[in-house]
């Protein structure tokens, strides 16, 4: 069971529902436990400083995903995991969406898809790792009624 505490810094973004960005954030749990996950939504600006205080990279990002750590002395005394931060550019991920010919909720659940992911110590850094986690994805989010979002990024780059 995830509970999404929803952080929507961006009041006049097209935002898909509360209750689906929960389903597609609860689809990606790898496993039965009782987790949380805060969902900060940005501006372009906000998620720019981010990317470039954390990543080095100086430009607003679809999806950042911050890990916690905590220390097993004190997750035990918690009724839930507390898997971390999710942060989403409404603006990027609109941009992207418009861009690849995908609908503004089949882009947002690939995001929440991936960013929760991530929260779960999946990566793309090496090929052999980025297969798996593009698999696991494409799994879910054909589960959650949305086409394989590599696909259309392909059909999309060879145009």
């Amino acid at each position: 069971m995830l509970d999404l505490v929803i952080q929507n810094q961006q009041k006049e973004c097209d935002l898909p529902a509360d209750s689906f960005l929960k389903k597609c954030a609860a689809a990606a749990l790898m496993d039965d436990s009782q987790s949380q996950v805060t969902l900060r939504v940005v501006d372009a600006e906000e998620s720019r400083e981010l990317n470039n205080a954390y990543r080095g990279k100086d430009k607003a990002t679809n999806v950042l995903s911050f890990a916690m750590d905590m220390p097993d002395e004190f997750q035990h005394v918690l009724d839930l995991i507390m898997l971390g931060d999710l942060v989403v550019c409404a603006t990027v991920v609109s941009a992207e969406a418009q861009q690849q010919d995908k609908t503004l909720q089949a882009h947002w659940a690939h995001m929440l898809v991936h960013g929760m992911l991530h929260l779960q110590g999946y990566d793309h850094i090496t090929e052999a790792d980025a297969d798996e986690m593009e698999n696991l994805e494409i799994k879910i989010l054909s589960q959650l009624g949305f086409d394989d979002p590599y696909q259309s990024q392909a059909k999309h780059n060879n145009e």
